[in-house]
């Protein structure tokens, strides 16, 4: 049985990471442009590498970038 390093977040803890409100997670969920999420219980649990994906796809080509 492989071990992964990986683990799963709350919706606080990831908020907490990206220094943003709660409410602005659940709503990238609804929209479905946040970080990838599922549910357990009813509950969005975010896995670490989903979310530092999802922060390293924030880095596209950008105007006046160096």
């Amino acid at each position: 049985m492989e071990i992964s390093s990986d683990y799963w977040l709350t919706r606080p803890e990831v908020a907490e990471r990206l220094r943003i409100a709660n409410k602005t997670i659940a709503m990238w969920a609804c929209q479905g442009t946040g970080p990838k999420f599922a549910k357990f219980n009813g509950r969005a649990r975010y896995r670490m590498s989903d979310v530092i994906a999802w922060e390293n796809a924030q880095f596209g080509d950008q105007p006046g970038a160096a």
